[in-house]
């Protein structure tokens, strides 16, 4: 592991921190990045957020991806998180928290309104991040993407009946803009780019030169994903600052679930006998939140400045470094796998 690899808990909670202090002494600076955007999808972080993607999409062989189907237990296993556990077990903490534990701290309008900003975060699987987290636990690339794909197709059909059901709300409008303008930033166009990359890097049938380019890459990679850290603090510093007790109740049913949820996958994958390779990504997509649809689904149900933007918002905050720690664990844990079909 190179520097930044090796010390990136570090270097991520200086940025956490230099987000913070930068927002409140440029806010303008940070409003002003943050009006870029299209579709509730700000441009800079996509830009970012591409840096991070690419050289995993390099590693992508797609002779290989044939063979996925050969190995379906850990589609199987990211499936049923995603969809039978992980958007119900996010409704119940949030009932949980807002509606007995801390009913004294918040008024039943807001604990509403953060309940259901939770349920969104809950119901929206990851798309972009975890390609990162993949990358960071050496995952195998293929198979990742085939089940990043699978549960994009099926958030496409699932994710407005299943908000709605759990939201007690009958018409929830999914914008569309959003989450087809992420699917084609985060996936198609870094897809389209790194399997050309790789064809032109095996063009005289050495591939070593993949495994030398894609070294050469993970530095920009990691400092993607602390300039992304820097700006997500720095968007939303003025609340952190001026809210700090409804951030944190926010994030403690935030942070039950998100290692709950991993406890459960990770016991369920050991259990399965699934390879680490295949593993890892298997847990760590049902861990994360495609928290772009989120945020733009709760502003369009209930406004920019309610409870339930907030509330994503904090799943946003949460994320990085909580993920983090998940995939440190999982580097730290690979002896308990073995390499078993998956």
């Amino acid at each position: 592991m190179g520097l930044f690899e090796r010390y990136l808990s570090v270097w991520v909670g200086l940025c956490i921190v230099a987000g913070v202090l930068l927002g409140n002494l440029l806010p303008g600076g940070f409003q002003a990045i943050a009006q870029l955007e299209y579709a509730h999808v700000n441009l800079v972080v996509a830009v970012l957020i591409w840096i991070m993607i690419y050289p995993m999409m390099v590693q992508i062989d797609f002779s290989a991806i044939k063979d996925v189907g050969k190995k379906p237990k850990g589609l199987f296993l990211t499936l049923v998180v995603n969809w039978l556990i992980k958007p119900f077990t996010m409704a119940a903490l949030g009932w949980l928290f807002f509606k007995v534990l801390f009913v004294g701290w918040v008024d039943p309008q807001s604990a509403t309104e953060y309940i259901a900003g939770m349920i969104l975060l809950g119901v929206a699987p990851c798309t972009a991040m975890v390609f990162v987290w993949s990358q960071l636990t050496d995952g195998d690339p293929n198979y990742t993407l085939v089940q990043v794909s699978v549960n994009d197709i099926i958030m496409v059909f699932a994710f407005a009946p299943l908000a709605a059901l759990l939201l007690g709300v009958t018409d929830i409008a999914v914008p569309w803009e959003t989450l087809l303008l992420s699917v084609v930033l985060y996936v198609l166009l870094p897809l389209i780019a790194g399997a050309l990359t790789r064809r032109r890097l095996e063009r005289n049938g050495d591939n070593g030169r993949v495994e030398v380019f894609v070294g050469k890459l993970k530095p920009w990679s990691v400092i993607g994903l602390l300039a992304t850290v820097v700006l997500l603090f720095g968007f939303q510093a003025e609340k952190i600052i001026n809210e700090p007790v409804v951030i944190v109740l926010i994030a403690i049913p935030l942070l039950i679930q998100t290692y709950g949820i991993f406890a459960i996958a990770y016991g369920a994958a050991k259990a399965m006998k699934l390879p680490h390779n295949i593993a890892a990504p298997a847990c760590l997509i049902g861990t994360s939140n495609f928290f772009e649809l989120a945020v733009a689904v709760a502003i369009s149900l209930f406004g920019l400045n309610s409870g339930a933007a907030l509330a994503t918002v904090v799943g946003v905050l949460v994320e990085v470094p909580v993920m983090l720690s998940l995939v440190a664990m999982v580097n730290r844990t690979g002896h308990w796998f073995n390499n078993g079909q998956a």
